[in-house]
């Protein structure tokens, strides 16, 4: 077996995604760079909430939150579920939360 005088190899270059794919990863990525929808998207990973049960625990306002919540709704990150008089939210998924709490942890780092 002859020698490679060039052990090394790097990896191969990861396929570079779609111009769509790419949009829309920035656009959800947008709708997240919110302080007060970063701490939505945690209070919801712990359980749904209704926007009343949001104003308290954050400590902002019910216009300000309602406002949060129809761009985090827009961008597909929450939705919401009328149960009688209220509605409730609720991430769509878990992959926005752990970006979120990732990204939470790296900055208290």
């Amino acid at each position: 077996m002859p020698h490679d005088p060039y052990p090394y190899r790097a990896p191969a270059a990861p396929a570079v995604p779609t111009r769509t794919v790419l949009e829309s990863a920035g656009e959800l990525l947008r709708a997240l760079a919110a302080p007060v929808r970063i701490a939505i998207v945690l209070q919801l990973q712990e359980s749904p909430r209704c926007v009343h049960e949001l104003v308290d625990t954050l400590g902002v306002t019910q216009p300000l939150v309602s406002q949060h919540l129809r761009i985090l709704k827009s961008a597909g990150v929450v939705r919401g579920v009328r149960t009688g008089r209220e509605v409730i939210y609720e991430l769509v998924d878990d992959h926005l939360a752990r970006i979120v709490v990732d990204a939470v942890a790296h900055a208290g780092e």
